[in-house]
C-alpha cells in the first residue's frame, strides 16, 4: 500500500477527527491546542519533524479505520524508518498531543458540570446528594433519610503508589494551560480579543514540548508527600466544604445560610504517603513523623488565611449587631494572652469585636503552626470551641447569614482537616512483625529492623500528642492470615513503650488481600474480637471496626471474574456477621486505579456492594493518577464527591439493597460457575511452567521498573521467577502497555462460555449490578486492546501455546461483552466514553509501535549478549510514558 501524500494525510486525519462525534467547544478546544502544538513542532528546530509526525499520524488512523494488514505494515514501516533521535522527538510529540487532549476532556467536563452548577432539579442531576436524598426520603421517610445523610463518612486514602507516570512538572504545565483555557473562554464569552491568551497558550505548550519528560530520579517518600499537600492546597481545602454549602443549599431551599447547616462534615482525608511501609524501605519513622508535619504546617496555614480572611470581613458594629456574654468573656482571654497585638487589632477595629475575636483566633492558628506554646490552641475542638462562641453571639444578634456564611466554611474546614490535615495510616506486612517478635521474645541485641519497627510505634504515640488522636492511630496489617497477626500489633506496642508506659491509640486493621484470605476473613473476626486489646478498643470506640480487602493480590491470585466474585461475598460475609455482633463496620476498599485493581467508577461499585457492606461508610485507596484525575481540578472533584456521596445515600436504600440480594441469590448459580470457569482457565495461564519469564519477555515489565514513578521498588526480589515476586501494579501496567489489557478481563470469556444461556446472561447484566459493573468494566479495558498490537507483543515470546491462550480467550471475551450488552461493537451503549476511547486510539497506536521497535531490539540485545542500547531504553520508556497517556492509567 502506498503512502499517502500530504494532501490526502491532512483530508484523511479531517475527516477521522469530524468523524468523532464530540460536542462542539471540546472540538474547538482541541484543534486550537492541536494547532498550536503543530506550530511549536514546526518552529521546534528540527527540520521535517512536523511532517513526519503527521505521516505517522495519518498512518495509524488509515490503519485504525481500514483494519487491513497492508495499512498496519505502513505505519509499522513508518514507525520503524526513523532514525533514533526522530523517534525519540515523535513520541514526544505523541505525548504532548495527549496531554492537550486529556486538558480538552476535562476543560469540557468542568464547563459541563458548571453549566449544572449542581442544581437538583436538572435531570442530569440525579446522582448528586441532594437527589439521592429526595429518593431515599421517600423510602424511609424525611427523618431517618436526615439521620443518614448527617451520618455519611467517606474516605478517600491517598497513597503513593507508582502509578502517575507525568512529571510534576508536566502536571503544573499542564494546570497553567487549563488556566488559560478558562481565561480564553470568558473573552470569547465577552468579545475581547483571545490573541494575547493564545500567544501565553503557545509559550506554554512550547515549554511542555521542551519539558524531559522522565524523571531523573525516582522520588522520595517526602517529595511525594508535597506532591499530595499540593492537591490539597489548590483543590481539597475549599472544594470539601463547598460541596457541604451545596447539599445544605440544595436540601433547605432559600433558608439555606440563614439558619444552622442541616450537613455535617462527612469527609475525612486519609493518608498513607509516609505512613505505608509494606515493600517500601525508604518510609522510616522519620520520615512518618516528617509526613505529618509537613500536612500540619499545610493546614494550619490554610485555616490560619482562612480566620484572617473571614475577620477582616467581619466589620459588624456592636450597635447593630451586639456581642454575646460569651463572646465578650472570650475576647478578654485572648486579649490576656496577646496583649500587643489585641491592643492593635481594637485601635483598628473599636466597637467590632466579633472581628477582633476571629483575628486574635487567626493569630492563634499561626502560633499553633509555629509551635509557640504559651499561644498556641492545644487541640483543634479549642479552635472549634471558640469559633462556635462567635457563630452562636451572631446568631443572638441577628446576623445569621454571617454566622452561618463563611464563618460556618471555617468551621467545617476545622472539622474535615483538623490540625492534621489528613489521618496518617501506618501499614506493615504481618510477616515482619512476626520476625520482630520472635527476635524480641528471644532477647539480646535487638536488629536495625526491629528497633526501627519500634520506632513507629512510638512516632505514633508522638502524633497523637502533638496533633492529636485523629492524627495518626490506624494501623493495617498486610497479608493478615490469622488472629494472631492482629495482636501482635498490640505486643509490638507495648514493647515499644515498656512496661508501665501507655502505648499509642491503636485501630489495628486486617487486610485480606489473596483468595484464601478472603475466605478466612469471618473466621479470622470472630477470633479477634475475643482478644483483651482488640476487644478494649472496640469497647472504646462504641464497637466501630475497620476491615480492608484487597482487590490486587486478589485479583493477581485468581484472576479479575474469580477475585469480584470472591470479594463479594467476603464482603457480604463480613457485613452479615457484623450486624449479628452490633458492630459498626466500614470496609476499607484497596482498589487501584487501572481495571485489574478494582478500577472503575466509585459510584456504580458502591451500588453494586452486599446489603450492610456500606451503611453510610465508605473507605477506599486512591493513588497516583486517579488522585490527579479525580481531585486535581475543583468542579472535578466536586463532582466526584458529590457522586459517590449519593451512592453512599442509595447504597443502604431498601430497594438497592433488595435489588442487591435478591440478584444475588437468583443468580448465585451463574455466579459460581463463572467463579469455577475462570479461576481454571487463569490458573492454566499464570500457572504453566515459565510463565513469569515469559510475562516479562512479551511486556514492557522489566523496563517499567527503571521508571522513576515512585519511591517503593517495583518487586519483591532482584528477578521475577514468579508471580509472588511482582507487585501487583507493574502486573498491571505492563499489561497495558502491551495494549492486552489482561489483568483487566482474562478468564470472563471462558466464564461466559460455562454459563453458555445468552438470555440468562443478558437479564443478569439487567438485573444483577455486580455482574453489570463488571461486564462494563470489561468492556472499557477491552476497548483499549488492540489485536494486531497485542499479537506482536505477544510474537516477543517463544511460547506460542501461552499467546494463543491469551489471544483466543481475549476474541471470546470481546465476543461474549458484545452480544451480552445488545451491540455491535464494544461500548455501544456508552457512546461518550467510546468516543474518547476511538478518539485516542490510533495515536496511542503510534506510540505503540515505536514501543515495539525499541522493545525489539533490546530483546535481541539481550538476547545476543550484547549491552542494552541506552538510546533504546530512553525511547522506550518515553513511549511508555506517552502510552499511560493516552490510555489514561497505569497501574
Amino acid at each position: 500500500m502506498r503512502e499517502l501524500t500530504n494532501t490526502e494525510a491532512i483530508d484523511l486525519v479531517g475527516r477521522y477527527e469530524a468523524g468523532q462525534e464530540i460536542p462542539d467547544t471540546m472540538r474547538a478546544d482541541v484543534r486550537l491546542l492541536g494547532g498550536l502544538l503543530g506550530r511549536v513542532l514546526r518552529e521546534s528546530g528540527s527540520p521535517g519533524l512536523f511532517e513526519d509526525v503527521e505521516r505517522l499520524r495519518a498512518a495509524t488512523i488509515q490503519a485504525y479505520t481500514d483494519a487491513t494488514p497492508e495499512a498496519f505494515a505502513r505505519a509499522e514501516a513508518i514507525a520503524d524508518s526513523f532514525s533514533i533521535d526522530r523517534a525519540e522527538e515523535v513520541a514526544r510529540a505523541f505525548t504532548c498531543y495527549f496531554h492537550l487532549v486529556n486538558l480538552a476532556e476535562e476543560h469540557q467536563r468542568v464547563r459541563v458540570l458548571r453549566q449544572r452548577d449542581g442544581r437538583p432539579d436538572r435531570e442530569d442531576a440525579t446522582d448528586s446528594v441532594a437527589a439521592a436524598f429526595v429518593r431515599l426520603a421517600a423510602e424511609i421517610g424525611d427523618d431517618l433519610a436526615l439521620e443518614r445523610l448527617q451520618a455519611l463518612r467517606f474516605h478517600p486514602v491517598f497513597t503513593a503508589h507508582p502509578t502517575e507516570a507525568r512529571r510534576r512538572a508536566i502536571s503544573t504545565g499542564i494546570r497553567r494551560l487549563a488556566e488559560l483555557l478558562e481565561e480564553r473562554d470568558a473573552t470569547l464569552r465577552n468579545g475581547a480579543d483571545e490573541g494575547r491568551t493564545e500567544r501565553q497558550m503557545l509559550e506554554e505548550i512550547d515549554t511542555l514540548w521542551r519539558t524531559g519528560p522522565l524523571r531523573a530520579e525516582k522520588p522520595s517518600p517526602t517529595d511525594e508527600v508535597r506532591a499530595v499537600m499540593a492537591v490539597f492546597d489548590d483543590t481539597l481545602f475549599t472544594s470539601i466544604p463547598e460541596v457541604y454549602r451545596r447539599v445544605d443549599d440544595a436540601l433547605q431551599g432559600p433558608a439555606a445560610g440563614s439558619r444552622s447547616p442541616v450537613v455535617r462534615p462527612f469527609v475525612r482525608i486519609g493518608s498513607w504517603v509516609g505512613g505505608d511501609r509494606d515493600g517500601n524501605p525508604f518510609v522510616t519513622a522519620s520520615v512518618t513523623r516528617k509526613a505529618a508535619k509537613i500536612a500540619s504546617e499545610h493546614v494550619l496555614l490554610g485555616l490560619e488565611r482562612a480566620a484572617l480572611r473571614i475577620g477582616r470581613t467581619l466589620t459588624l458594629d456592636v450597635d447593630t449587631t451586639p456581642p454575646s456574654d460569651a463572646v465578650t468573656s472570650l475576647w478578654h482571654r485572648l486579649r490576656s494572652a496577646d496583649e500587643d497585638a489585641a491592643r492593635d487589632i481594637a485601635k483598628r477595629s473599636p466597637g467590632e469585636l466579633h472581628r477582633s475575636v476571629v483575628l486574635l483566633a487567626a493569630r492563634k492558628i499561626a502560633a499553633t503552626r509555629t509551635r509557640d506554646a504559651d499561644l498556641a490552641y492545644a487541640t483543634p475542638d479549642e479552635l472549634l470551641a471558640d469559633l462556635r462562641v462567635v457563630q452562636d453571639s451572631l446568631v443572638s444578634a441577628s446576623a445569621p447569614r454571617q454566622a452561618y456564611g463563611q464563618l460556618q466554611q471555617l468551621i467545617w474546614q476545622v472539622e474535615t482537616f483538623g490540625f492534621h490535615l489528613a489521618e496518617l495510616e501506618v501499614r506493615q506486612h504481618s510477616a515482619v512483625h512476626r520476625k520482630v517478635l520472635d527476635e524480641l521474645d528471644a532477647g539480646g541485641e535487638r536488629s536495625e529492623l526491629a528497633e526501627e519497627v519500634l520506632e513507629v510505634f512510638r512516632v505514633v504515640k508522638f502524633l497523637q500528642d502533638r496533633y492529636g488522636p485523629r492524627a495518626a492511630g490506624r494501623y493495617i496489617v498486610s497479608f493478615t492470615q490469622s488472629a494472631e497477626d492482629l495482636a501482635n500489633v498490640h505486643r509490638l506496642a507495648r514493647y515499644a513503650v515498656g512496661e508501665g508506659a501507655t502505648p499509642p491509640v491503636l485501630d489495628v486493621i486486617p487486610l485480606f488481600e489473596t483468595f484464601a484470605d478472603l475466605q478466612a476473613a469471618p473466621g479470622i473476626l470472630r477470633e479477634i474480637v475475643q482478644h483483651p486489646a482488640f476487644a478494649a478498643r472496640l469497647g472504646e470506640t462504641g464497637n466501630r471496626l475497620e476491615v480492608m480487602l484487597g482487590y490486587s493480590d486478589s485479583s493477581k491470585d485468581v484472576g479479575p471474574v474469580a477475585a469480584t466474585l470472591a470479594l463479594y461475598e467476603a464482603q457480604a460475609a463480613i457485613a452479615d456477621w457484623a450486624k449479628e455482633s452490633g458492630i459498626e463496620l466500614t470496609l476499607f476498599h484497596g482498589r487501584g486505579g487501572a481495571l485489574g485493581r478494582g478500577g472503575g467508577p466509585a459510584n456504580s461499585a458502591i451500588l453494586a456492594q452486599p446489603p450492610h457492606s456500606v451503611d453510610g461508610r465508605f473507605k477506599l485507596t486512591e493513588q497516583g493518577e486517579v488522585i490527579f484525575a479525580r481531585y486535581g481540578e475543583p468542579a472535578i472533584a466536586k463532582r466526584h464527591i458529590d457522586q459517590v456521596a449519593a451512592a453512599m445515600l442509595l447504597a443502604s436504600s431498601p430497594s438497592v439493597e433488595r435489588t442487591n440480594r435478591h440478584a444475588a441469590e437468583r443468580f448465585h448459580a451463574i455466579g459460581a460457575t463463572m467463579d469455577a470457569a475462570s479461576r481454571d482457565r487463569f490458573a492454566a495461564l499464570v500457572n504453566a511452567p515459565g510463565f513469569a519469564p515469559w510475562f516479562a519477555q512479551v511486556t514492557p515489565m522489566e523496563e517499567i521498573g527503571l521508571l522513576a514513578l515512585g519511591s517503593r521498588p517495583a518487586r519483591r526480589g532482584l528477578s521475577v521467577e514468579s508471580l509472588a515476586d511482582l507487585r501487583a501494579i507493574p502486573w498491571v501496567f505492563a499489561w497495558s502497555q502491551a495494549r492486552i489489557n489482561l489483568a483487566g478481563w482474562f478468564g470472563l470469556g471462558t466464564a461466559l462460555e460455562a454459563v453458555g444461556d445468552e438470555g440468562q446472561l443478558r437479564r443478569a447484566y439487567e438485573q444483577w449490578p455486580l455482574f453489570r459493573t463488571l461486564i462494563d468494566n470489561v468492556a472499557m479495558s477491552l476497548a483499549k486492546t488492540d489485536d494486531r498490537i497485542a499479537m506482536r507483543y505477544l510474537d516477543l515470546g517463544d511460547r506460542e501455546e501461552l499467546a494463543t491462550l491469551v489471544r483466543e480467550e481475549m476474541a471470546l471475551t470481546r465476543a461474549w461483552v458484545v452480544r451480552i450488552t445488545d451491540g455491535d461493537e464494544l461500548l455501544a451503549n456508552k457512546p461518550v466514553l467510546q468516543r474518547a476511547v476511538k478518539l485516542r486510539s490510533p495515536y496511542v497506536d503510534a506510540l505503540s509501535l515505536l514501543q515495539l521497535r525499541a522493545l525489539r531490539t533490546l530483546r535481541d540485545d539481550a538476547a545476543n549478549g550484547r549491552d542494552l542500547d541506552p538510546d533504546q531504553q530512553r525511547l522506550l520508556l518515553l513511549s511508555v510514558n506517552g502510552v499511560s497517556a493516552g490510555l489514561q492509567n497505569t497501574g
